[in-house]
């Protein structure tokens, strides 16, 4: 099983591309992340699921202040986390899998990662968002507005879209209220969304 969906087969070209730091600061989603994590309280736990090698988005986490913690499935990437944010911490798992280091967080990103798996891996993941937050915890994914199937364009693997209709059902499900919708400009679409606190 390739916990990577396809990525540690083009790791290092990914890495050239998009996965340093002279490419960070410009990259399409950090501002988009950056607003997002200036909104949680300082201090906030974060689980960063598909973060890859930690450019350009896991390092906003932590120039935010929060503290990050990073689940990856391809062991190029991992390796790449570990030498840009070092004392960050990192696990190589797949995000099905992965035992979340067996805590629940104040806040889970994962973008670019979701319309990887198969409609039922999905849901599962979907699943895994809502048990890893605390009650009044912050989810932020992306996914396309509408349903769509295409392959995607560096490993050539099929990806797929459930669309926001079905995210914001399956979202509900599991106690998870969609708050806001935007696109970057680079037309990915975000979900924010906000588990239910009975206390509240």
């Amino acid at each position: 099983m390739d916990r990577s969906n396809g990525y540690e087969s083009i790791s290092a070209e990914w890495l050239a591309r998009r996965g340093n730091s002279q490419t960070r600061s410009n990259a399409i989603g950090v501002k988009e992340v950056r607003k997002w994590a200036k909104a949680l309280p300082h201090g906030s736990s974060v689980i960063d699921l598909g973060c890859g090698p930690g450019f350009p988005l896991t390092a906003v986490l932590v120039e935010e202040g929060l503290q990050v913690f990073g689940v990856d499935g391809s062991p190029s990437f991992v390796a790449a986390f570990q030498h840009n944010l070092p004392g960050t911490p990192i696990v190589c798992e797949s995000v099905l899998e992965s035992r979340f280091f067996g805590r629940t967080f104040d806040a889970v990103l994962s973008i670019g990662l979701i319309f990887l798996l198969k409609a039922e891996e999905q849901h599962r993941l979907i699943r895994r968002f809502a048990d890893a937050l605390v009650p009044g915890g912050r989810l932020l994914f992306t996914s396309t507005a509408q349903p769509h199937v295409w392959n995607d364009l560096m490993t050539g693997m099929e990806s797929i879209s459930l669309g926001g209709e079905e995210y914001r059902r399956h979202l509900s499900a599991v106690g998870l209220s969609v708050t806001s919708e935007y696109e970057d400009e680079g037309q990915n679409h975000y979900f924010e969304a906000l588990k239910a606190d009975p206390n509240a």
